[in-house]
C-alpha cells in the first residue's frame, strides 16, 4: 500500500513506518511544518521518501493519512483530489479536547466519509465525535532495550517547551522535587526553561539542569536510563510516547494520575497518583533503595512491552488501512 502522511510526530511516526507499506512524506525547501520530510534525529527505513507538493498530483496513492484539520484543504490543493471521496483518508488525531473537554466537537464530528482514529481511550472518551466513525489504536513503540542503570541519584523528565506549555505540562511543579533530588529536563527548550528558572527563583543550577541540544532519540534513551528515576508531571495531554518509552527502557516511573496515565502505569512501575506529596516521597525511596527502583523499573518495562508493543500496533493499522481500501 501506499500511504500520504505528513511527518508531524517523529516518535509515532518511527513506529509507523516500520510496517511493510511505502510511505511518502511531503518536503519543502524551508522542511517547514508542511514539508518536514523525513526524520533527522529518528531511524527510519529506506520505504519513507520525500516528494516536493509539486510532485504528488501525478502519484498514485491508496490512502491519505490525515493528523491536522489543514491537511484536507493541502491534499486538494496538492493533488487535485478530495479526501473522503476521490481518496480514501483516515484520521489521526493525537491531542485531547484543548478547548472544552467532554463537551468539545471534534472538527470531523459531521462527517462518516473519514474514519477518525484516537491513540488513548480517554481521547475518545473526551472528544465529541458525532457520527465520525471512531476508534482507537494505542500507540506502539519500537523497543529501546532495558537500559537503565540509575546510576545518578537525579530524576529526568521529557516535555517539549516547558517554559511556554506551563502548568497544562506540570513544570510548575518541578520544584517540588528539587529538595528530593536534581531534576534534569529533555526536550525542546528545555534548557530556555531551566536557565530562566533557576535565575528566577534562585534554585542551585546544577539541581535543575536542561538538555535540548541531544542529537538522537538514541543518546537521549541512553542518558535518561542513567537516571534514578522518571516523572510524567503532564496534568492534560494525550499519553507521552516518552513516558512508554521510560517505562520500556526500565525506569522506574513517577506519575500524575491524569488521561490515559492510568490505564498506561500499572502500581508495581512506581507511583501513581494526583497526590504530588506521594511522588516525592517515592522518588525519596527510590534514592535510598536502588533495588527498589530497579524491581519497579522491571515491572514498567513489562508492562510497556505487554500494551505497547510494534507487533501490535502495525497489526491494528494493516487491519483498518485494508478496511479502506477494500
Amino acid at each position: 500500500m501506499r500511504i500520504l502522511l505528513w511527518h508531524v510526530h517523529g516518535s509515532w511516526m518511527t513506529a509507523f513506518t516500520q510496517g511493510s507499506h511505502d510511505y511518502v512524506v511531503p518536503v519543502l525547501p524551508d522542511r517547514g511544518p508542511d514539508g518536514v520530510g523525513r526524520a533527522r534525529t529518528w531511524s527510519w527505513p529506506g520505504s519513507v521518501v520525500e516528494l516536493a507538493p509539486a510532485s504528488l498530483r501525478e502519484q498514485d496513492f491508496d490512502v491519505v493519512l490525515l493528523q491536522r484539520p489543514h491537511e484536507l484543504e493541502l491534499v486538494r490543493q496538492w493533488l487535485g483530489r478530495e479526501p473522503g471521496g476521490e481518496l480514501p483518508a483516515v484520521y489521526l488525531e493525537h491531542n485531547t479536547p484543548d478547548a472544552k473537554p467532554c463537551t468539545q466537537r471534534h472538527f470531523l464530528a459531521d462527517r462518516s466519509d473519514i474514519p477518525l482514529v484516537h491513540v488513548t481511550q480517554f481521547n475518545k472518551l473526551f472528544w465529541d465525535n458525532g457520527r465520525a466513525p471512531s476508534t482507537v489504536i494505542e500507540h506502539g513503540v519500537i523497543d529501546p532495550g532495558a537500559r537503565y542503570t540509575g546510576e545518578l541519584s537525579r530524576a529526568a523528565l521529557v516535555v517539549n517547551e516547558p517554559g511556554r506549555r506551563g502548568r497544562i505540562v506540570g513544570a510548575d511543579l518541578v520544584d517540588e522535587f528539587l529538595p528530593v533530588a536534581p531534576v534534569d529536563v529533555f526536550g525542546m527548550r528545555a534548557r530556555h526553561f531551566t536557565d530562566a528558572h533557576t535565575r528566577a527563583a534562585g534554585v542551585a543550577p546544577d539541581r535543575l539542569v536542561g538538555y535540548s541540544d541531544v542529537e538522537t532519540q538514541d543518546q537521549m534513551h541512553t542518558e535518561l536510563a542513567r537516571r534514578r528515576a522518571y516523572l510524567h508531571l503532564t496534568r492534560w495531554t494525550s499519553l507521552g510516547l516518552a513516558l512508554i518509552e521510560a517505562m520500556q527502557l526500565a525506569m522506574p516511573v513517577l506519575a500524575l494520575a491524569t488521561t490515559e496515565a492510568v490505564a498506561a502505569v500499572p502500581p508495581a512501575a512506581g507511583e501513581i497518583s494526583t497526590d504530588v506529596d506521594r511522588l516525592v516521597r517515592r522518588l525519596r525511596s527510590f534514592l535510598a533503595e536502588p533495588e527498589l527502583a530497579r524491581a519497579c523499573g522491571l515491572a514498567a518495562r513489562a508492562a510497556a512491552l505487554e500494551r505497547y508493543g510494534l507487533k501490535r500496533f502495525l497489526a491494528d493499522w494493516d487491519v483498518l488501512l485494508d478496511g479502506l481500501t477494500r
